[in-house]
């Protein structure tokens, strides 16, 4: 897709009008007091949804939490605290634990947190690139736990039914930037490359275990088990700038639009009936495609050998084990 198309985006053709009532759904945002998670949660809630709100501590949820029940009085929705640092792989289970004590089931899985350029060289407290960290391995183990939950979700609709995703906030992948770019910004673009090359493996891999364990399913059994979904949410006025140089910034500051449009891309990719596996969403909810050095890194270049898609989430389950 061009990048003037996605610059420069038309008018939302999906959102809250477009949805009735989620009061039996259950969501998770990583990332959700502030910004366009933020925002999502609270189109969410005035819909009556569960609504789990992704945060680093109990604090910030509860000023977060607060600010949306006030604004949405009419709501009949919940909210409800995931607390961990995605800077910190070791929170991470704990939390998957506490919620999988509360819920029985998980509709979407946004994976809606991210870092964006950092000061160069920073880690996280496991000793990864903070981009790598947050935007790739933290969301690998997140969905790697919470999977198993979905997945039975999915197994008991007793018809066709695509509802149950997990949706990979990348970014507008047809940037490249030169090594040594702007304050990590390269990192930064790798870091989002792999979010999208994780999305769709994880998707191939649902599919064949799919195939694999219905392989002629009748017509009572849901052949769509867990959609994985990518998307670029848009170019935003969020508080992941502030690691921004200052030229950048301002351009920012005149160009970009405020945070709920990149949530109605998000919703479209989450809820929208016509999203199919491994889908790309571009603003502010369209499909869109990749450029073709990410569409043949999810290829094998030669026989014998695993496509990039395929290694970097080997790599990642790697490191992510220890923290199982």
């Amino acid at each position: 897709m061009s990048t003037y198309t996605q610059l420069f985006p038309p008018a939302p053709s999906f959102t809250e009008k477009n949805l009735l009532d989620l009061s039996s759904k259950v969501y998770l945002i990583t990332g959700a007091t502030s910004g366009i998670g933020l925002a999502l949660a609270k189109t969410l809630y005035t819909l009556h949804a569960t609504v789990y709100i992704g945060s680093r501590s109990l604090s910030s949820y509860t000023t977060a939490a607060k600010t949306l029940t006030s604004s949405c009085p009419d709501s009949k929705g919940t909210f409800k605290p995931f607390i961990a640092d995605l800077a910190d792989l070791k929170t991470i289970k704990p939390a998957v634990d506490a919620f999988l004590k509360e819920e029985y089931r998980l509709d979407v899985l946004f994976l809606n947190a991210g870092v964006m350029t950092p000061p160069a060289g920073s880690k996280t407290e496991n000793g990864f690139d903070v981009e790598l960290g947050i935007n790739c391995l933290a969301p690998f183990l997140l969905t790697t736990l919470l999977l198993p939950l979905m997945q039975n979700v999915a197994s008991h609709f007793c018809h066709p039914n695509a509802s149950i995703r997990v949706v990979w906030v990348s970014s507008m992948l047809n940037l490249r930037t030169p090594t040594g770019g702007l304050s990590g910004m390269e990192h930064y673009m790798q870091s989002k490359a792999g979010a999208y090359l994780l999305a769709h493996e994880f998707g191939q891999r649902s599919s064949q275990a799919q195939k694999t364990s219905s392989p002629s399913p009748s017509k009572s059994q849901n052949p769509h088990g867990v959609l994985h979904v990518s998307l670029n949410p848009g170019f935003l006025k969020t508080n992941l700038q502030r690691h921004a140089p200052p030229p950048m910034r301002g351009l920012m500051g005149t160009v970009f639009k405020g945070p709920k449009y990149g949530a109605y891309t998000e919703l479209y990719a989450g809820l929208a009936p016509d999203v199919h596996q491994s889908d790309f969403i571009i603003p502010w909810g369209r499909k869109g495609g990749v450029p073709d050095h990410l569409s043949a890194s999810t290829k094998v270049a030669e026989e014998g050998l695993k496509s990039v898609s395929a290694r970097f989430y080997d790599w990642c389950e790697e490191q992510v084990r220890p923290f199982m």
